[in-house]
C-alpha cells in the first residue's frame, strides 16, 4: 500500500472509529471492529487497492469485517437489562424494533454524511431498500419516550439551538449551563437521563470534566458537542462513544441523542486535557 492510500485511510480513521462507537454503544465494541478492521488490511492489502481507497471503500471493508466478528452490541434487549423505571425500560424496548440495518442507515446517512447511493454501497444494498430503512428507522426513534435532557454550552445561540432541536424531539430540557460547577449543580437537582455537553466552556473549565463529575453520582449517557471530534478520538486513552461535529445538522444531533439514550453508554467518556 502507497504513502498516499496510507494517508488516506489515517485521515478517516477517526470517523470511523466514531460511527463504531455509536454503533455498538460502547469504545471497547467499537474499536474492536476497527481494529479488526486493520488488520484484515494488513494482512491482506488488496481488499483496498491502492487506486480504490477512499472513505466510503473504508467504511465499505468496515461492514465486511462487523460482519464476520459478530462484536456484541450494548444494546441488549429489555428482559436481558435490570431496569425498574418504566421510562428507561421503554427506551431499552423502542431499539429493539431498531434493526441493526436500520441503526447503520440512521448513523451513515446524519451522523458520518453519506449520501443514500454511497450509503447502498458501503451495506451491499439496494438504494430503494436504503430509503426504505431510513424511513422505518426515524418511523422508531421519534416514538422515543420523553428524557430529562441537560445541556451543558457556554455559546447561547448554540443552546438554543440544541434545545429547540431537543424539545421538538418530544425531550424536555431541565436546565443550560454554561459552566462546568453550575452543570454539576443541575445534574445533583434536576436529575438529567442525558447530558449534552460541550468540550470547552467560558470560564475556562471542561465540559469533559463536569461530565465525569456528574458521572460519579449519575448513570446517565452523554454526547459530546464539539467544532473538533478528532481530538476526542485518537485512541491514546478512554474516550466517549457519542461525539457530534459543530456546525451540526438537526438530523445529526436527533441521531446522536437517539442512539445515546438507546445504549446508555454511560461509562465511555473522556478524561483528558482541555480541547476545543
Amino acid at each position: 500500500m502507497n504513502e498516499t492510500a496510507k494517508k488516506t485511510i489515517a485521515m478517516h480513521l477517526p470517523y470511523l472509529r466514531r460511527y463504531a462507537r455509536a454503533l455498538t454503544g460502547s469504545q471497547a465494541a467499537g474499536d474492536a471492529c476497527v481494529r479488526g478492521c486493520l488488520e484484515a488490511l494488513l494482512a491482506d492489502a488488496s481488499l483496498l487497492p491502492d487506486g480504490a481507497v477512499s472513505r466510503a471503500a473504508l467504511f465499505r471493508l468496515f461492514h465486511e469485517v462487523h460482519d464476520r466478528l459478530s462484536v456484541p452490541t450494548g444494546y441488549g434487549t429489555a428482559d436481558d437489562a435490570d431496569i425498574d423505571d418504566p421510562l428507561e425500560r421503554g427506551v431499552v424496548q423502542r431499539v429493539m424494533t431498531l434493526t441493526p440495518h436500520g441503526r447503520q442507515v440512521l448513523l451513515l446517512v446524519h451522523t458520518e454524511g453519506f449520501p443514500i447511493p454511497e450509503v447502498a454501497r458501503i451495506l451491499d444494498e439496494k438504494e430503494e431498500d436504503v430509503v426504505t430503512l431510513l424511513k422505518e428507522a426515524w418511523d422508531s426513534v421519534r416514538q422515543q419516550p420523553s428524557a430529562r435532557v441537560l445541556i451543558i454550552e457556554d455559546e447561547p445561540i448554540i443552546a438554543l439551538d440544541i434545545a429547540s432541536i431537543v424539545k421538538d424531539m418530544g425531550h424536555d430540557v431541565i436546565g443550560v449551563a454554561s459552566t462546568a460547577e453550575r452543570a454539576i449543580q443541575l445534574a445533583k437537582t434536576r436529575q438529567p437521563s442525558l447530558v449534552l455537553a460541550d468540550v470547552l466552556l467560558e470560564d475556562g473549565g471542561s465540559g469533559i470534566e463536569a461530565a465525569s463529575r456528574i458521572l460519579e453520582t449519575h448513570s446517565v449517557p452523554v454526547v459530546f458537542v464539539t467544532a473538533y471530534p478528532e481530538r476526542l478520538l485518537t485512541g491514546d486513552r478512554i474516550e466517549p462513544a457519542f461525539v457530534v461535529s459543530k456546525p451540526f445538522e438537526a438530523n445529526t444531533l436527533e441521531v446522536a441523542v437517539s442512539q445515546a439514550l438507546l445504549c446508555g453508554a454511560a461509562a465511555n467518556i473522556l478524561r483528558g486535557p482541555k480541547v476545543a
